[in-house]
């Protein structure tokens, strides 16, 4: 069973589960105190400082985060572009481990950034890239070759040209798994198939080398396509959170951050839905139900371990208000400022701190959750009751954030179970 990789605010999970999510607000402009910042799965105790915390210095702090998240993961993903472009000017295997350690560097980066979606942002409103970015599960078929059939993708048909205009057209045409861009493509053209049980797929780099496999010129040219693709989606998100300039046109992060309390209901819709619904619900959950490979995030690379943990890490650095930035991006390697925890914690602070203790453990055990995730799924793994154990802290989580937002003033905040 497939699930729609776009998940809409009230769809979610893989049983129906529905976030609703209406605005019943009050003016979230009583001033709180900052509290310390305290390292992730510490619950905050310290003296807080003087500086005022209101909606309004939330929503820009985040903007500030979105930004720089953004950010690093577009310089990964250029370094991954590098790479690639190494790789198929001159195909070897030493190239391609090159190209799959850049892959996996960038998920790391992309991955905290999932905690932006949900809320009809400039990644997924209906215009967004989200789609042609992160969508999965993918029908590896409808790209390249695979085991029983060789000749199948739009790899193997030349009548089909490779641009960025048509890789754009045909994802997701006729059937949500016919997936021909984003991550996962990239990930499956590095990797191929997983057919191992205890590791990755394996693909060779001959697949890329004229004479060796039918159609590596095409292999080659769609590997290198679907990698631009994805810079230019990355660059449009970067440009949409740019901070504003003077006489500059008005991007989306100028409007988010005039929004004000409505700004902090989105943020909390994002946290919640991502806790509940997608990470909780589509990305572990259905997997479990299944114990089908298909219904893995990132199954080509055995990544998704990393990816529970990327995204868990995401929803942290929101409620926290900090980020740590990627190696050798400018300025401060860590952002921090006012936070949502600190608005909740002026109404509420023993909530807070349970939120903050809550989403600790969350990480701590995504963090536990062994590889490969196609195996720990299986009934009678170890890894089985770890799984379980993450999803039923962010579960937990999510009706937190709730409970979270009803302090703070937004009401009818509801998380409907499946």
């Amino acid at each position: 069973m497939k699930f729609q990789a776009r998940t809409q605010l009230w769809t979610l999970g893989a049983s129906g589960a529905a976030l609703v999510l209406a605005a019943g607000l009050s003016s979230l402009n009583a001033a709180a105190q900052t509290p310390a910042h305290t390292p992730a799965g510490k619950v905050e105790t310290a003296a807080a400082p003087a500086a005022a915390v209101t909606a309004k210095t939330v929503v820009a702090h985040y903007a500030t985060l979105v930004h720089a998240n953004y950010e690093d993961t577009l310089l990964a993903a250029l370094e991954l572009q590098k790479s690639v472009r190494a790789f198929i000017a001159a195909p070897s295997q030493a190239r391609l481990e090159a190209a799959r350690k850049a892959w996996l560097d960038a998920r790391e980066v992309y991955g905290q950034t999932e905690a932006f979606r949900f809320y009809g942002g400039p990644i997924d409103d209906e215009e967004g890239p989200e789609g042609r970015i992160n969508a999965w599960p993918m029908d590896e078929s409808y790209v390249d070759g695979v085991d029983g059939k060789p000749g199948s993708g739009l790899i193997n048909d030349r009548k089909f040209k490779i641009t960025k205009a048509s890789l754009s057209e045909a994802n997701e045409k006729d059937g949500e798994e016919n997936i021909a861009t984003g991550w996962h493509a990239i990930e499956f053209m590095l990797w191929g198939q997983d057919l191992d049980d205890n590791g990755p797929g394996q693909r060779a780099h001959t697949d890329f080398v004229d004479g060796k496999t039918p159609n590596a010129d095409r292999r080659r040219l769609y590997l290198n396509v679907v990698t631009d693709l994805l810079i230019d989606d990355l660059r449009f998100l970067v440009q949409a959170w740019t901070p504003a300039k003077a006489g500059a046109k008005k991007n989306y992060r100028v409007t988010f951050e005039q929004g004000g309390s409505e700004s902090v209901r989105k943020i909390i819709v994002g946290l919640g839905s991502l806790s509940r619904g997608e990470l909780s619900g589509e990305r572990m959950e259905v997997a479990l139900n299944t114990q089908d490979q298909e219904d893995e995030h990132s199954c080509f690379s055995d990544n998704t371990h990393r990816d529970i943990v990327a995204n868990a890490t995401g929803i942290q650095n929101v409620w926290l208000g900090s980020y740590k930035r990627r190696p050798g991006a400018k300025g401060p390697q860590t952002l921090e400022g006012p936070s949502l925890r600190a608005l909740v914690a002026a109404k509420d602070k023993a909530l807070a701190d349970r939120v903050t203790a809550q989403i600790a453990q969350s990480v701590a055990d995504a963090e536990r959750i062994p590889a490969p995730f196609d195996r720990a799924i299986l009934d009678g793994s170890p890894g089985q009751p770890l799984i379980k154990k993450t999803i039923a802290s962010l579960v937990e989580q999510s009706k937190l954030l709730v409970e979270s937002a009803s302090a703070i003033g937004i009401t009818q905040l509801t998380l409907v179970e499946p």
